[in-house]
């Protein structure tokens, strides 16, 4: 979203918030409520007092990352290496606002830019470090992958029908052959070890930096337990050369694994350059450039 948006997208605004929080949370009534500078999609995120986010989701798909945030995240923060969102209480619906959110402490930091970040290799081994570690987490009884997760840790073939229409509308104007080899080396294989904690959603925009260093890793909406390929998606998306290098050495995993996960990769961009290709150049030319990646990995590693 445009960090520049007015206040009230979705029918969310900061007067709202002080509501929700007068009626709720009277402790923290009269604590200055302001947008954040980045917002997300799936959410509105507000600034209560110095120390504090109030976060709303804008539509009922995605309420029940609220539930699973306040109960999984307490239980994961010890055993990660960075800062995870600390969820300080739940919300219930109220002054006319039809879901359940959540208030949290505020983690300091920046998104995560390159231009933020003076050693993207060390970066990238932070970034699987964490990732190792999520895995390790103890998953019994955690949210197997399905609709709360958007099927992120599901069998990727969940968006084949999606990803052959993209194919379809792309001919021409991507390698579309190339394209739908590396589609049909992903569902060639599935995860067959024990489901693990993945997030679902490791963009720049969820991590945070600070002093060039990753300080915390935050929105764990589609996090779950299932096949950890998702989560290696940020390989073409963010990491490129040295830094995507030392990434897939130090994260790991099965030449499977990664062929899912330029699946992901493939599936997500496509999709998106679908949505903007005749309307926003230069979102196609870096959705383009994600899938070329995917395609050069793809020549490398899959055949």
């Amino acid at each position: 979203m445009d960090a520049n948006a007015p206040d009230g997208r979705a029918g969310i605004d900061a007067a709202l918030v002080e509501r929700l929080i007068d009626a709720q949370f009277p402790q923290w009534s009269g604590l200055p409520v302001t947008p954040v500078e980045v917002d997300g999609w799936d959410n509105r995120t507000y600034r209560l007092g110095a120390d504090m986010t109030v976060r709303l989701p804008t539509a009922a798909g995605y309420v029940p990352a609220v539930a699973k945030e306040t109960r999984w995240l307490p239980r994961l923060a010890s055993s990660l290496p960075v800062a995870v969102p600390p969820i300080l209480a739940e919300g219930a619906p109220g002054e006319g606002y039809p879901f359940s959110w959540s208030v949290r402490g505020w983690l300091p930091g920046e998104t995560a830019d390159r231009g933020r970040i003076d050693d993207m290799p060390r970066f990238a081994a932070s970034l699987a470090e964490f990732i190792k570690a999520l895995q390790r987490c103890d998953a019994t009884g955690g949210p197997l992958a399905g609709a709360h997760s958007f099927y992120r840790g599901a069998p990727v073939r969940h968006y084949d029908e999606e990803t052959h229409r993209c194919l379809a509308i792309l001919g021409g104007r991507v390698d579309t052959a190339r394209a739908a080899a590396v589609w049909d080396a992903a569902l060639a294989t599935e995860w067959s070890d024990e489901p693990v904690w993945f997030h679902g959603d490791l963009a720049h925009g969820n991590l945070l930096v600070d002093n060039g260093n990753l300080a915390a890793v935050i929105d764990f909406g589609t996090s779950g337990v299932g096949d950890p390929a998702c989560d290696l998606v940020i390989a073409w998306t963010f990491f490129s050369g040295e830094s995507r290098r030392t990434f897939r050495d130090v994260v790991g995993h099965d030449e499977a694994t990664w062929a899912r996960a330029r699946g992901w990769a493939l599936w997500k961009a496509m999709l998106t350059l679908v949505e903007c290709i005749d309307e926003d150049p230069e979102g196609a030319a870096a959705q383009r450039l994600v899938i070329d990646e995917v395609l050069a990995d793809h020549d490398l590693f899959g055949n």
